[in-house]
């Protein structure tokens, strides 16, 4: 089977196919606004097949996140604003003029350096009163909003020395969360302090997975599907024991979730 000349150019084509007179009339019928609810599904799902490491999967779902591309720019052709090959050329344009050590003469010895030097150059090409952190948008998650915020601070400088030194306010967030855990105010300001704690340990914890080379937001993702799928073997355990997860006490529930420990830990 021969391989198109232009699969994206292709991709482009069946798009405005689908929005013309003859197409789907749900798809003519998207607008815009429509349309980012799809963009982030579909950047979800390639996420998931990240985690999944199932490259079949990962493929498809980058198709779906591929066509949403092609979709939404070609939304934006219609509307004069600009077109799919516009849209290439800038973030061709864009990363040259950011690898200066790989397109340029300008030399950089590791990853470190060349972080450091491209938050620095994003930083100069901006408006002067433009901040560093203008770039993330409100709707990350916040784990990873924090991940993200401390990587480009760090590439400026603003950095702890270490994950010593991150563990040890690791340890210092915590102390503080327990004092306002104890606390014996009202109840209304007690909650506020211990939801600012929390918030400012699970800040610190992003900062020490950052400096161990960790992503904590997948980190995170992984911890969860570990628990999805060992409190789904629960569940099965209690009722091959014809018992049931409404019945069970704490106790059943607990030497349940123990044996599915003890059987992954034996293979």
């Amino acid at each position: 089977m021969n391989e198109p000349n232009n699969p994206i150019a292709d991709l482009s084509t069946l798009v405005r196919k689908l929005r013309g007179p003859e197409g789907c009339p749900w798809d003519r019928e998207q607008r815009l606004v429509d349309l980012r609810a799809y963009l982030l599904e579909e950047a979800h799902e390639v996420a998931a097949a990240i985690d999944s490491g199932d490259w079949d999967d990962l493929r498809a779902e980058l198709g779906d996140l591929l066509f949403q591309v092609v979709f939404i720019a070609d939304l934006a052709e219609e509307q004069s604003a600009f077109d799919l090959l516009e849209v290439s050329r800038e973030i061709e344009a864009k990363m040259v003029a950011r690898h200066p050590h790989v397109f340029g003469s300008e030399r950089l010895s590791n990853a470190a350096e060349v972080h450091r030097a491209w938050e620095r150059r994003k930083l100069a090409s901006k408006a002067t009163k433009a901040s560093i952190l203008d770039g993330l948008p409100d709707s990350l998650p916040s784990l990873l909003a924090s991940y993200r915020m401390t990587q480009k601070v760090a590439g400026v400088g603003f950095d702890w020395p270490d994950a010593k030194a991150v563990f040890e306010k690791v340890e210092e967030e915590l102390e503080e969360l327990r004092q306002a855990i104890q606390d014996g105010s009202t109840q209304e300001a007690r909650q506020e302090a211990i939801s600012e704690e929390i918030g400012d340990l699970l800040f610190t914890l992003a900062n020490l997975a950052r400096h161990l080379e960790i992503d904590p937001e997948a980190a995170l993702a992984s911890s969860n599907r570990k628990f999805r799928h060992r409190f789904r073997a629960v569940e099965e355990d209690l009722d091959n024991s014809h018992s049931s997860l409404a019945e069970a006490t704490t106790d059943q529930m607990e030497a349940a979730w123990q044996r599915v420990k003890s059987r992954e830990r034996d293979g």
